[in-house]
């Protein structure tokens, strides 16, 4: 299980962002790549080739010793971007670049693009064992615990009984009312947790957020902004209550500190003494257990 990063400093806005893990493995050693080939194009299921839109083909090169599939977009931009996203490598490049300046080009970006196509292989491998069957005897975590979902036409709601959550849906209910019952329920649960969590600690910081509201971002744990509103993840639902208490704990922190130095980390470990040992079993968790 890879380690999880370390919390990130803030970007973009001037709100002050806790984000989800990401992945910190090394790539290999660069060496120098190749010029690169073009792909022959794939049959269908048909045996027939798939053509590529006009200005797209795939090409093959090295990089670090590898073989690399890449898309090549041509466009009027004015210089060569690239992206590494869960469909590979994709270069975008100006129609009067060559071969040979790509090939530079990503010979000069190797270790990035080794690095990012390994954090995407590995996220699309923890995302197909983590995913969530959304049928009857399927399971999901709650505060760290794994419950078993049960349809059951004679409930009301969603409720749990010991390690069953039971979700009121007819028996003939599909995967997406299912998802949609139980993601709704998690989230009212979330936000009850956060108003119970939230009160402990700001009065022994000696001060309150302005509002709180619920966040449903993919990159994010939570965010303090500088009017001091708080947005926390419902997702944080799934984990034992010491991790939520430490992001909540994070985020307030930022009500004094706007910034993550040392007072700071002062001000969490004020809040919460233990802070590190939450932080590191945060640490262990798979990035993927709250992208359900």
């Amino acid at each position: 299980m890879k380690r999880l990063r370390d919390l990130a400093r803030a970007a973009g806005d001037a709100a002050l962002q806790l984000t989800l893990p990401l992945f910190d493995q090394i790539a290999p050693t660069p060496a120098r790549a190749p010029a690169s080939r073009p792909v022959p194009p794939a049959p269908n299921a048909g045996g027939i080739p798939v053509t590529q839109p006009p200005g797209v083909s795939r090409r093959l090169t090295r990089l670090g010793g590898h073989p690399v599939e890449y898309e090549l977009r041509r466009s009027r931009r004015r210089t060569i971007g690239f992206c590494v996203d869960d469909s590979g490598l994709r270069v975008t490049a100006p129609r009067w670049v060559g071969i040979a300046e790509i090939d530079s080009a990503l010979s000069a970006k190797e270790a990035w693009i080794l690095r990012k196509l390994v954090e995407w292989r590995e996220h699309a491998g923890r995302r197909e064992r983590l995913a969530v069957r959304w049928e009857d005897g399927g399971t999901v975590a709650f505060l760290g615990r794994t419950l078993t979902m049960r349809i059951d036409a004679g409930a009301r709601g969603v409720s749990v009984d010991h390690d069953t959550l039971r979700v009121g849906l007819p028996a003939q209910a599909d995967a997406g009312q299912l998802k949609n019952a139980v993601q709704a329920w998690m989230q009212t649960q979330a936000r009850a947790v956060f108003r119970e969590r939230l009160p402990i600690y700001s009065e022994r910081l000696g001060a309150a957020p302005t509002q709180l509201r619920l966040s449903s971002a993919r990159t994010r744990w939570g965010s303090c902004a500088p009017d001091g509103s708080i947005r926390l993840n419902w997702r944080l639902v799934h984990f034992p209550i010491e991790i939520i208490d430490y992001v909540v704990v994070h985020e307030l922190a930022h009500l004094k500190e706007m910034n993550h130095g040392p007072d700071f980390w002062a001000t969490v470990q004020s809040l919460l003494p233990e802070f590190d040992i939450a932080r590191q079993q945060l640490k262990q968790f798979p990035d993927d257990l709250t992208l359900s």
